[in-house]
């Protein structure tokens, strides 16, 4: 036990000291070189248009939009209003079910938790609740503080080798007894899409409400319907193109007194998430839901499938063993691949990458010490495929260029690491 202790410790604060060099050079590594950039599903850059139709709501018309007596506040309301029905033609649903947000963590917990506790305080006989296994940090979380504090059943629904629900397992623990399923429509690691019509048909039997995250999708798929397969829904700006601040939670107008406030304040939106709209933002998030709606966006999807599908065949085409995570490529997001290639750690390849090139490791950070994607493990990875993983996820901006530059630089990269790891081993 004092040997774990001592040895947990030790990688906390190496951990922290990493952490903290990067933090140090980053300044000085971003003048020097401009990074390509592979990890759109981290975040979007705020598209050109949307910044500016954001723009005047900073400075010309920034009136608080809850100002009833003047006309200023008036324009303000207007935009947000018609921000909201932008936003609301996104997803299949009217404006009056749209609740902004400060992006899709709020929205996951003022869903899980604003229903969890009107029906704990209640008294309501649904006292189960489902999530998938490959949830956002987010759900879960909200998932345990309502088992923690109200006495819910959480339980977790599996998935398959692919990530995609096992509907049977689904079938099998719904009853009556459940008050909310959570499953989202396009996982942020691996890239898997789930059947969100079939899933809510399960659900709906039952008579219980089906959230879903849908932060990752409007750049993978039309959401244009989901309003009529959920009961609620959580979007984020910046996962969209838009400003990062910002997101919003679909509540089917049927459902919203069932829903308890968060925090509580002057009574805007209904007194269910109060508090001053950010008109810019608002605006922003609007402007985006245009914009991956738009046929525009549809081209651009398929455009960036065929990039991805070119990035993936390359990577596979270099010699070194590497396994692809995940969904077969038609049922994935068109921008994403989780890659583990045998033997390396993630962490070390992306180390021997910067400051070059920007992606992602499959791990997680708890307490400081670097843990295996809880995604990676429910689809059945191994501790050590886990910490292999990698996710590069391409945007609309990616070029072909930056693909060819960015799979030279990782054969490089490999090489290094893999002579490295042949010295160390010739000489233990």
């Amino acid at each position: 036990m004092v040997n774990f202790s001592l040895e947990a410790s030790s990688r906390t604060l190496d951990h922290a000291r990493f952490l903290y060099e990067k933090a140090s050079l980053a300044p000085f590594l971003i003048v020097r070189i401009t990074a390509m950039y592979f990890d759109y599903q981290s975040t979007t850059p705020v598209a050109d248009h949307v910044l500016k139709e954001m723009r005047p709501h900073f400075s010309e018309a920034f009136a608080n939009p809850h100002s009833s007596d003047h006309a200023l506040g008036w324009r303000s309301a207007t935009a947000v209003e018609a921000a909201a029905q932008r936003v609301a033609e996104l997803i299949g649903s009217d404006s009056d079910e749209i609740f902004f947000t400060s992006g899709a963590t709020e929205s996951n917990n003022l869903a899980i938790l604003g229903l969890g506790r009107r029906a704990g305080l209640r008294g309501s006989s649904k006292t189960r609740i489902l999530l998938s296994a490959i949830e956002h940090k987010c759900v879960l979380s909200a998932g345990r503080a309502l088992q923690d504090q109200y006495g819910f059943v959480v339980d977790i629904i599996p998935v398959d080798h692919k990530g995609h629900i096992v509907v049977s397992e689904l079938e099998r623990l719904m009853d009556d007894d459940v008050l909310l399923v959570s499953i989202m429509a396009v996982n942020n690691e691996i890239g898997t899409i789930q059947n969100i019509q079939k899933l809510s048909e399960v659900v709906r039997k039952h008579g219980s409400i089906f959230h879903c995250d849908a932060a990752q999708a409007p750049l993978a798929i039309s959401v244009a319907d989901f309003a009529s397969h959920v009961d609620m829904l959580s979007l984020s700006g910046h996962k969209m193109y838009g400003p990062k601040g910002i997101g919003a939670l679909y509540i089917n107008r049927e459902l919203q007194e069932e829903i308890e406030p968060l925090v509580y304040g002057g009574g805007q939106q209904k007194g269910i998430r109060p508090g001053t709209l950010p008109t810019p933002l608002c605006v922003g998030l609007a402007s985006a839901s245009d914009y991956v709606s738009s046929p525009e966006a549809s081209h651009k999807r398929e455009e960036l499938r065929t990039l991805r599908d070119r990035f993936l065949n390359k990577l596979l085409a270099l010699p070194y063993s590497a396994r692809l995570f995940g969904a077969e490529l038609e049922n994935r997001h068109p921008g994403n691949i989780s890659i583990g290639f045998e033997g390396l750690n993630a962490q070390d390849i992306l180390g021997a990458l910067q400051p070059r090139l920007a992606a992602s490791t499959g791990s997680a950070c708890t307490s400081g010490i670097p843990e295996p994607s809880h995604v990676l493990k429910a689809i059945g990875l191994t501790t050590e495929e886990a910490e292999s993983a990698i996710r590069f996820s391409l945007g609309f901006e990616t070029t072909e260029k930056e693909v060819d530059n960015a799979v030279e630089l990782l054969e490089h990269a490999l090489l290094r690491l893999t002579n490295s790891l042949s010295t160390t081993l010739s000489t233990a």
